[in-house]
C-alpha cells in the first residue's frame, strides 16, 4: 500500500493513517454527515445534555495559563478528550429567481474556516464554548466535536495549527507536534523540555571547527508576556524553541557562516527535531571558557 502523506507531503505516521480511513469523507469535523444538517439556528451538538459552556477543567487550566501559573503542556493535557467547537459558515449553492425578479437561496452547503498564521501556514480555529463563536463572527456557526477529531481532520487537511479561542483576549496556539500528539491520544512533551531534541541539537554541533558546544531552551513562543503583562509559559506566538550554538572566539564572519550553513543542514536531517519542533531559531553565543 502507498503511504499517506499530509498535502505538504510528510509522511503520516500509520497510526493517524489508519485513524484518516476510517474517518468519512465529506463530514464534519466530528464525523458526521453535512447532508440534512440545518445549521441556520443555534449550535449543532452530538453530545446529550450539553448546553455549549465550556469544559469546566480546561477553562480552569486556561485561566492558570493566562496568570502565568500553568504552562502549554498543562493546557494540551486539559484539551484530552474535551468537546470543542468548529466554526462554519453557509454558503448558497443553489439559488432561483422568483416571479418578483429577486433571488431566493434554495440550497447552501457548511463550509469549514480555517485562518492563516504568520508565517502562511493553515491553522483550524477551535472554541470552548459555542457563545465564543458568536462573538468571533456573528454569521458563523459552531459544531460541536471531540478535539481528537478535530485533530485528525486537521491533519487531513493540512493545517499545522489550532487556535483556541481566536478574538478572545489570550487565544493559546496548539503547535503542529502537539496537534499530532491530539490526534494520536499521546501525551505530548514540548521541544524544549524533550531529552531526543536537546541530544540531536548537540550532536548537530560536534565536529565544527570554532563550535564549543550547543543546547537549547524556550524560545519566544513558548516565554511570552500577554497584554497585561502576565508571562506566557508556551502557546504563544514565534518560535517555541531556541537553539543556542556556543562559538569559541577567533571565528572571522567567512567561517562563521561555512559554521552555520553546516549546523543548518544537520539539524534539518534530524528526526527529533522534524517531529518534535514545530519552529525554532537559532541564537549565537561566545562560549565562556
Amino acid at each position: 500500500m502507498a503511504s499517506e502523506q499530509t498535502p505538504g507531503g510528510r509522511q503520516l505516521p500509520p497510526h493517524i493513517a489508519a485513524q484518516l480511513r476510517s474517518a468519512g469523507g465529506e463530514t464534519d469535523t466530528g464525523g458526521q454527515a453535512w447532508a440534512g444538517r440545518d445549521l441556520a439556528h443555534g449550535h449543532t451538538h452530538q453530545f446529550a445534555d450539553d448546553d455549549g459552556a465550556a469544559d469546566r477543567a480546561l477553562a480552569r487550566v486556561l485561566e492558570r495559563w493566562e496568570v502565568g501559573e500553568a504552562d502549554e503542556t498543562d493546557v494540551v493535557a486539559a484539551l484530552a478528550d474535551t468537546r470543542l467547537f468548529v466554526p462554519v459558515f453557509a454558503e448558497v449553492s443553489h439559488a432561483e429567481i422568483t416571479e418578483d425578479g429577486l433571488v431566493a437561496d434554495k440550497e447552501a452547503d457548511m463550509s469549514l474556516v480555517t485562518l492563516q498564521a504568520a508565517d502562511g501556514r493553515k491553522a483550524q480555529p477551535v472554541f470552548t464554548s459555542d457563545r465564543l463563536i458568536g462573538q468571533w463572527h456573528k454569521e458563523a456557526r459552531p459544531v460541536a466535536a471531540q478535539v481528537r477529531k478535530i485533530a485528525l481532520a486537521a491533519v487531513k487537511d493540512g493545517t499545522e495549527l489550532l487556535v483556541l479561542n481566536p478574538g478572545s483576549a489570550q487565544p493559546f496556539v496548539v503547535r503542529r507536534p502537539a496537534l499530532w500528539a491530539v490526534a494520536k491520544a499521546e501525551t505530548w512533551r514540548p521541544s524544549y523540555a524533550d531529552a531526543d531534541v536537546s541530544r540531536a541539537v548537540l550532536d548537530a554541533a560536534l565536529g565544527l571547527t570554532g563550535v564549543a558546544g550547543a543546547h537549547v531552551r524556550p524560545g519566544r513562543g513558548a516565554n511570552a508576556v500577554a497584554p497585561n503583562g502576565n508571562p506566557l509559559r508556551g502557546g504563544g506566538p514565534g518560535p517555541e524553541l531556541n537553539v543556542v550554538l556556543q562559538l569559541l572566539p577567533g571565528l572571522d564572519r567567512d567561517r562563521l557562516n561555512a559554521v552555520l550553513e553546516v549546523f543548518q543542514l544537520r539539524i534539518a536531517r534530524e528526526p527529533a527535531l522534524a517531529d518534535g519542533v514545530d519552529s525554532l531559531e537559532i541564537t549565537l553565543e561566545t562560549a565562556q571558557l
